[in-house]
């Protein structure tokens, strides 16, 4: 899977999340201090959102102290359903109710293997046919903009 990955910051934790990313097999485009670029959050979440909404990224992942800001920025444009995590279980409620395909990470509370159990939950739980009128209607939200 292709995946977007940014972060405002370079760290312990994004270095043990690019680690993880590349021995699950992930082709990666990176974004901010991952890619040597001095962007702030909001530039890392619209970049890595953009890569989603344009394709270039089948999903993305997008970290800053908190987790918010990326995931708000990342938000705003059409098309991303970015998803703030702090465990396995919200990882795979977003992605089985809300087909969630940035998932955001807080640098300040994720641990190596909180992020790992957060990753096996995120990639191994799709959305089921039968949630995707919601997400159909979510999509409607984007038209409305």
């Amino acid at each position: 899977m292709r995946l977007a990955v940014g972060s405002d910051e370079r760290n312990h934790v994004t270095d043990a999340l690019l680690e993880d990313l590349r021995q699950r097999g992930h082709e990666l485009l990176l974004f901010g201090p991952l890619a040597d670029h001095a962007d702030a959050w909001p530039e890392v979440g619209r970049a890595v959102g953009a890569a989603v909404a344009a394709g270039d990224a089948d999903q993305g992942i997008v970290c800053c102290h908190t987790g918010t800001g990326v995931s708000i920025a990342a938000n705003k444009l059409p098309g991303i359903r970015a998803a703030l995590c702090q465990d396995a279980q919200t990882a795979a409620g977003a992605r089985k109710w809300n087909d969630a395909n940035v998932l955001a990470l807080s640098l300040r509370t994720t641990t190596r293997e909180l992020a790992r159990e957060i990753l096996d939950a995120w990639f191994a739980t799709a959305c089921p046919p039968e949630e995707q009128v919601y997400v159909d209607q979510v999509r409607a939200l984007d038209a409305s903009r």
